[in-house]
């Protein structure tokens, strides 16, 4: 049996359907309609429109953005090394004479 696209109500009432595989298994959701032609309008657009839809893979960038802030707190660790190290030297007033 090839992939089908069920039409459900869910507990509120509202309009569901899911994209089911030849196995059975759900591999697609779609959001809630208040109407019947409001999700037939929704399964007919994935019908239309999925073939030609390019694949975004939005982890590549997530990743990228992760590594970033790695990236740019060893820099600034790095700049901290190489900053002079205190002399010893109290700050601030000087002792009093006695």
């Amino acid at each position: 049996m090839p992939a089908k696209f069920e039409v459900y109500k869910d507990k509120k009432g509202e309009f569901r359907f899911r994209l089911k595989a030849s196995n059975g298994e759900t591999i697609a959701t779609g959001e809630s309609y208040p109407s019947k032609p409001g999700v037939m309008k929704g399964i007919k657009s994935i019908q239309k429109n999925a073939p030609e839809a390019p694949i975004v893979d939005l982890t590549v960038e997530a990743e990228e953005k992760k590594a970033a802030p790695k990236a740019a707190k060893a820099k600034t660790t790095a700049k901290a090394a190489a900053k002079p190290k205190a002399t010893g030297k109290p700050r601030g007033r000087k002792p009093k004479a006695v």
